[in-house]
């Protein structure tokens, strides 16, 4: 199964309709791209759940081993991780009650995509979503 993105108009309400994003690889470091984005989809109003077993906290959020750790719902798990352990936190991701499933610019993983599509999830790959945000929704 070769990967495809869900049209501009999905995106578009996948994003207006979240309110929290799970940030799988996210770091305590400000110079790192996923603190940096993190920090902006924050800002912009989303709840923020770090993913990161090496860290207690970022961004005032309590940060969490793996998603099976997470206690809450999630709305979309956006992933900073390189392409090779998308795999594995697919099927980690497929346990949750989340259906995004995103990976961040350059990351993609065909794998992962078909395990994920075949259990009806939405799967964005290759895309920053900052960037998506910042084109597609006008607040």
């Amino acid at each position: 199964m070769t990967w495809e993105n869900p049209s501009n108009e999905e995106l578009k309400q996948i994003l207006e309709d979240a309110k929290t994003i799970a940030v799988v690889g996210l770091s305590d470091n400000p110079e790192r791209t996923s603190y940096q984005i993190a920090k902006i989809m924050q800002e912009i109003g989303y709840r923020i759940i770090p993913v990161n077993p090496m860290i207690e906290e970022v961004l005032g959020e309590k940060a969490y081993p793996s998603l099976s750790d997470v206690p809450e719902d999630i709305d979309i798990i956006n992933v900073f991780r390189r392409s090779e352990f998308l795999p594995d936190i697919a099927k980690e991701a497929a346990k949750t009650n989340a259906k995004v499933f995103w990976a961040q610019q350059g990351i993609v993983n065909e794998e992962a995509y078909s395990y994920l599509k075949e259990r009806g999830w939405t799967v964005v790959m290759d895309l920053c979503i900052k960037v998506v945000h910042a084109v597609l929704v006008k607040k």
